[in-house]
């Protein structure tokens, strides 16, 4: 199979999304530092790079964070070359493959939340090279955790807020207010 890797760019304009034509991980997993890419034989080649800040994996794309001093357009055919290869040489994004379905936990309320975040939410923001994930919820307030290129997207309030605190609230009355924990 030939691999064909094109980028798109997302909200957050530190990131750039990078689209393969093969499916790289059912889930996601998220690299925030160097250190956190230990055990990942493909992020911890990318954070080789001395301009990549982040790397996130969903489906068929990784994110790539860049530092500030980096510019698009000199990195991107570079990191695109590489992935290619990356993937063609079926570098693992990380070591251990033990994939489930998705466990939610906790009461009736949490559970919807869960299954709501997991079928509506995941997907768009998954498009935008992010992830999101639940933490927890506590009278009436769902706090989440934004990984990807949402984490510290300058719109990533406004797709907190007006996007999935107002599908929450619709479809769970007792939701009152959305939140994301820092990183």
């Amino acid at each position: 199979m030939t691999i064909n890797v094109y980028t798109e760019q997302t909200p957050n304009p530190a990131t750039m999304k990078f689209m393969v034509n093969k499916l790289l991980i059912n889930g996601s997993e998220d690299f925030a530092t160097k250190e956190s890419a230990e055990h990942s034989p493909f992020a911890k080649e990318l954070f080789k790079f001395n301009f990549v800040n982040g790397v996130f994996f969903a489906s068929n794309f990784v994110t790539i964070t860049k530092t500030e001093d980096a510019e698009w357009a000199d990195i991107e055919p570079i990191l695109k070359e590489f992935v290619k290869g990356a993937v063609e040489s079926e570098y693992k994004i990380k070591e251990e493959t033990d994939e489930t379905a998705p466990a939610f936990t906790g009461t009736d309320i949490e559970i919807k939340i869960q299954q709501i975040l997991h079928d509506y939410v995941r997907p768009a923001v998954e498009q935008d090279g992010g992830a999101i994930s639940y933490k927890s919820f506590d009278e009436g307030v769902v706090t989440v955790e934004l990984r990807g290129s949402c984490s510290g997207c300058p719109s990533s309030t406004i797709t907190l807020k007006s996007g999935i605190q107002n599908l929450l609230q619709r479809m769970v009355p007792e939701v009152k207010e959305v939140v994301s924990e820092a990183l």
